[in-house]
């Protein structure tokens, strides 16, 4: 037993856990802040909506993407919010296997978010394709004409990745609340709602049958879901990495952006957390404990982040080629070098403030810094598209990139659907773990979960 404080706080019992989640979703009035956010949120969907309307009738040349900028924030957005999703698996699946106990407050708030990144990041290889409505020559099926995906590239690795990344996250996720969805279904006082609990919980009785089934199933798929933390990523990497092009054809680029997705992930847990824990109250079940803790998972993965930025540079130099040379150099003195300083600035200067521990465990200075690494992780994977294009090896094919209104609309609607599905999820779901929440209450004078990271994992 350790001095650390706990991860539930003291006075919560297993009645407090099921009125507290269950109550803000059955009984309790939805808060104000609640259809403020959305509002803003179903706003910045009807944007998307004209957005991609617009380009479905004019198409890609009404974004700013031109020879030899074919690639624009359609690839770039792509990858930021692949990255964000990464999170959601690394809390549910690897913590889960690793029996860290303080993941349990916040596993399926960051199951649903990697859900609804994966969802917004797929729509923008789509949307890229310049005929969207025939997306399904991507997948291998018999057609008459012969028409087959060219399976030695890595844009068609991407779709298998993502797909898979996506059947496998919503199946952990929709397994992991069946009990929870018992529980409303058995809480619900209207009929209506007892009959669509009921339907989702799949007709679970809570007997031990059930219990040693379901666990087997979710410890398999969270072992099934931990290779696709690596794997995703790297596959994604692999857009630019097999590429000839100076500023992508690195080794580095799989770990390298599996620790950048997982930092911008972490930071988009953190965005989100923070806020909600105040607006519902949910002060004693995400404690500081557990901000603290994922303010050091993201510093840890930005110190791993910053390694491959250097490790850029020095295989730059290193390599004595001149077009890799001239490329590290552009971005650190060309036209777009103010972007290149300020990812340097958010993602490896400023959060080396998470070092202090009251900076971890400062609502307001957590929650800026996260927003902070979530911008500066989105000018790097701009930085790596862009700049590596607009110059490469024969200067009279070099050209600027300017993003137009249409652009932006797309990326910021992406973030109205993105929000608008969370809190969707946050008011009509149970947005924490019951079950799980309960293992962390004491029992007899044993904290479970709460003194050490490795105690019971039973019900």
């Amino acid at each position: 037993m350790t001095n650390a404080p706990p991860l539930v706080a003291p006075g919560n019992t297993y009645a407090t856990v099921t009125e507290k989640v269950a109550g803000d979703v059955l009984t309790r009035p939805t808060p104000r802040a609640w259809f403020v956010v959305f509002g803003v949120a179903f706003l910045l969907v009807m944007v998307f909506l004209g957005a991609v309307s617009y380009l479905f009738a004019r198409g890609v040349g009404i974004w700013g993407v031109r020879i030899p900028i074919a690639w624009g924030y359609a690839i770039v957005n792509f990858v930021w919010w692949i990255g964000i999703g990464h999170a959601g698996t690394l809390i549910s699946a690897i913590l889960l296997l690793l029996h860290q106990h303080w993941r349990n407050s916040i596993n399926r708030f960051a199951e649903a978010m990697t859900l609804f990144a994966v969802a917004c990041a797929g729509m923008f290889p789509i949307l890229h394709l310049g005929r969207p409505w025939l997306f399904y020559w991507l997948f291998p099926f018999p057609n008459p004409m012969n028409i087959w995906p060219q399976f030695r590239s890595p844009l068609i690795w991407d779709v298998f990745a993502v797909s898979t990344y996506a059947t496998i996250s919503f199946v952990y996720w929709y397994v992991g609340m069946i009990p929870d969805l018992a529980s409303m279904r058995d809480r619900a006082k209207k009929r209506w709602v007892q009959v669509v609990f009921g339907m989702l919980s799949l007709g679970w009785r809570g007997a031990a049958r059930h219990w040693h089934r379901y666990e087997t199933v979710y410890l398999l798929l969270a072992g099934l879901a931990t290779p696709l933390v690596v794997s995703v990523h790297s596959v994604v990497s692999f857009d630019f990495a097999i590429s000839i092009l100076p500023g992508w054809h690195s080794t580095i680029f799989p770990p390298y952006f599996v620790a950048g997705a997982i930092y911008s992930g972490f930071a988009m847990v953190l965005t989100l957390v923070i806020p909600v824990r105040k607006l519902y109250g949910l002060e004693g079940f995400i404690t500081l404990r557990h901000l603290d803790y994922m303010a050091k998972v993201m510093l840890a993965t930005g110190l791993i982040v910053a390694y491959g930025y250097l490790m850029e540079a020095f295989f730059a130099w290193y390599s004595g080629n001149p077009y890799e040379r001239f490329m590290m150099f552009n971005r650190a003195a060309g036209p777009y070098a103010l972007g290149y300083w300020a990812l340097i600035l958010c993602n490896i200067l400023l959060p080396q403030l998470l070092w202090i521990k009251a900076v971890r465990q400062h609502m307001v200075g957590l929650f800026v810094i996260s927003i902070i690494v979530n911008i500066g992780m989105w000018l790097e994977r701009f930085v790596i598209v862009i700049t590596s294009l607009h110059r490469d090896f024969i200067p009279s094919e070099w050209a600027m990139y300017y993003p137009t209104i249409w652009d932006w609309a797309t990326f910021f609607g992406t973030i109205g659907l993105f929000l608008a599905l969370m809190f969707l999820f946050i008011r009509f779901l149970p947005m924490m773990s019951m079950f799980e929440l309960r293992q962390l209450i004491p029992v007899n004078g044993d904290r479970r979960g709460n003194g050490t990271d490795g105690g019971a994992h039973g019900r």
